[in-house]
């Protein structure tokens, strides 16, 4: 009865070490994952923790830590200035469906770096992660398998050093 139905009890310090490891994975997970808009610059793992602690942020051992990594991108977004890397993607299209899906694409893309239409229309693009799945959906249903899209880079950040005047 007590091995199929009882709980392991976890200790203080245990539990502590624990919830202390995930607010770090969180951490990780959001300076990973954002930049500052202004530099195009990634947010260093320290500035991240702080700020979770700036706002109180609590974890829950329950939910997963990514989960809680984009819960938390939406709070530090009210206190700092804080977004997603943007995703390099390409895509290249039938002629026939181009124009008509390139309306439909326009307002999820951010910027369009590169465009080119003669045979097929091939854009190199920039978009905000969350809006992914849904290009991806639209380019497969609307091209019936026919277009491609490519995912250049996960994040586009600017490396190398700041020059300082």
């Amino acid at each position: 009865q007590i091995l199929s139905k009882g709980e392991l009890q976890v200790s203080d310090k245990e539990r502590h070490t624990q919830l202390e490891q995930m607010f770090r994975d969180i951490a990780t997970i959001v300076a990973d994952k954002c930049v500052n808009p202004e530099t195009k610059r990634p947010y260093t793992v320290i500035l991240i923790e702080r700020a979770m602690k700036d706002i109180h942020y609590s974890v829950k051992p329950h939910k997963s830590t990514k989960q809680q990594a984009l819960e938390v991108i939406r709070q530090l977004k009210e206190t700092m200035q804080i977004e997603r890397a943007h995703m390099r993607l390409r895509f290249i299209l039938p002629a026939k469906e181009g124009k008509k899906l390139k309306e439909k694409l326009k307002p999820l893309i951010k910027v369009i770096e590169n465009e080119d239409f003669h045979e097929e229309l091939e854009m190199v693009c920039l978009i905000d992660p969350g809006c992914f799945r849904e290009i991806d959906e639209l380019i497969r249903s609307e091209t019936k398998g026919k277009g491609t899209l490519e995912v250049l880079s996960l994040k586009d950040v600017e490396e190398g050093d700041e020059k300082l005047e």
